[in-house]
């Protein structure tokens, strides 16, 4: 971690390094709430969300010379988020992801008449209600800014296997999104 330039809390992680707890705490306040958004969108359990949250900052805090500063901090701290969230997920197996490559679809482009007014609530309500495995590929592909290579890598899955389970998911979005309309 030479370039103090690239993480603007360098002072903070270098004393984390040193064992500092006031310094632990300060980052974990700095990025616990973002953090905890990341797991929850992938586990969509507040448990699951708070447990993923702790595991990953004390992986970071044990792991924390293994952080070389060629990304920021957050965003190392966030991959170990999203892993920590995927083996939630992966633990549970109540709705396992079909390895079937020939369910490869094309997206569907035609415009949908969602009723009155598409807001937030209702997309994350909708989101909400997605198979576990729907609602992974989706938040870190449209949420977190996933490309399909890496999403295979974190899941253990085959990029035509994220791309298919995000038109899935996307399919299956449209289709709650009218229900909860009507």
């Amino acid at each position: 971690m030479d370039q103090p330039g690239l993480n603007i809390h360098y002072e903070l992680i270098v004393r984390c390094k040193a064992g500092d707890r006031d310094a632990q705490y300060r980052l974990y306040k700095l990025y616990s709430r973002a953090m905890y958004n990341v797991g929850y969108r992938i586990t969509r359990s507040e448990e699951e969300a708070e447990d993923v949250l702790q595991e990953a900052f004390i992986n970071a805090f044990r792991n924390l010379d293994s952080y070389r500063g060629d990304a920021s901090f957050g965003a190392w701290l966030k991959r170990i988020v999203v892993n920590k969230a995927i083996n939630a997920l992966n633990k549970k197996k109540h709705e396992a992801i079909p390895d079937d490559e020939q369910w490869d679809v094309a997206e569907e482009e035609a415009p949908v008449d969602y009723g009155d007014e598409l807001t937030v609530e209702r997309v994350k309500r909708g989101i909400e209600q997605l198979p576990d495995g729907y609602r992974a590929v989706l938040s870190l592909y449209l949420l977190e800014g996933y490309d399909h290579q890496e999403i295979a890598e974190i899941m253990n899955i085959s990029e035509s296997t994220s791309k298919s389970q995000l038109n899935r998911a996307k399919s299956k979005l449209r289709a709650l999104l009218l229900n909860i309309h009507q």
